[in-house]
């Protein structure tokens, strides 16, 4: 549903953006694009919406060119931005309307899509009030409801949880993950919650200085590591410690640093074994095992945690 191949995006003062990405996203895939500011993931997804033009390379939707046939690839996707874009005077229903009647969709036809609509998203209790009276969750509800009207092959979602509430964020990850399996859409979402793309993606990349430095499953992504890591505060150099450490073989290539933390997946000894050396060589002032994660997967890949480089 999405080819991506060798997309390269150079901006005035030779600026490369993008360097040369490829994935695809298989229809009914809900794939999650994750980076840092500054890593290319915006002007990625600029691209593949057609509001920035490649530099180099090929994206297509459904088959069509983002570059060379941008109107057909709108026409079988829609976006919900980051930042709120509602009509506060308007009544939710009201907006509906306008973007069904935008997109050609005849008036019966567009009434049936939209009660559809209001009942997946619960809706139904402030589609005839104000926008103004929504709360932010609620709007970000409504937007999802008004990019789906003109039924979407694609889906894009540019960090739909962002300044939302725990409450408030759970609940519209549940209906995210409702739209993907009641309207058979495929979806591409950017997030800086790690906890958010292990839950809704089938599929991750993680660009990095405008290069895919990883794409695969969450749980294999996680599996690179390993079932145990140990985690240690450095007494020294936290290089130094590492160095160490990779001198008597308990780190191999996958530890790394990050300040005075040292983490070291573990693959040839025991976490005790491990702890016993770090003991020995005095290395730590706190230390512990614990299972990888996904965050530890992008801090190896990246040097920073995604939710602090947002």
């Amino acid at each position: 549903m999405i080819e991506v191949t060798q997309l390269r995006k150079v901006y005035p003062g030779g600026v490369e953006a993008v360097k040369g990405v490829d994935f695809d996203v298989a229809p009914g895939e809900v794939f999650g694009l994750l980076g840092p500011n500054g890593a290319g993931k915006s002007t990625t997804i600029g691209m593949l919406t057609t509001t920035i033009v490649p530099t180099g390379g090929t994206a297509k939707l459904a088959g069509f060119d983002v570059a060379t046939q941008p109107l057909h690839a709108r026409a079988v996707s829609s976006v919900v931005f980051q930042d709120a874009a509602v009509d506060r005077s308007l009544t939710g229903r009201r907006h509906l309307d306008i973007h069904a009647r935008l997109w050609g969709v005849e008036h019966r036809e567009a009434s049936a899509r939209i009660d559809e609509i209001v009942s997946a998203l619960s809706l139904s209790d402030l589609i005839d009030r104000q926008v103004g009276t929504y709360s932010g969750g609620e709007r970000r509800r409504l937007e999802v409801g008004r990019a789906l009207v003109s039924r979407p092959r694609v889906l894009f979602l540019d960090e739909p949880t962002v300044g939302l509430d725990p409450l408030i964020r759970a609940e519209l990850l549940d209906l995210i993950e409702g739209v993907q399996t009641r309207f058979d859409t495929t979806v591409l979402v950017t997030t800086h919650y790690l906890d958010e793309a292990e839950r809704l993606c089938d599929r991750i990349a993680i660009l990095h200085e405008g290069r895919i430095v990883a794409l695969d499953t969450p749980d294999r992504l996680r599996a690179q590591l390993g079932q145990e890591l140990v985690e240690f505060r450095a007494r020294g150099s936290a290089g130094d410690a590492l160095a160490a450490l990779r001198v008597r073989k308990v780190a191999g290539d996958d530890a790394f640093t990050v300040g005075s933390t040292v983490a070291v997946p573990l693959h040839a000894v025991s976490g005790r074994a491990a702890v016993a050396v770090v003991d020995e060589l005095e290395l730590a002032t706190e230390i512990s095992t614990r299972t990888p994660t996904l965050d530890d997967v992008y801090l190896r890949l990246t040097g920073t945690r995604l939710a602090e480089a947002a």
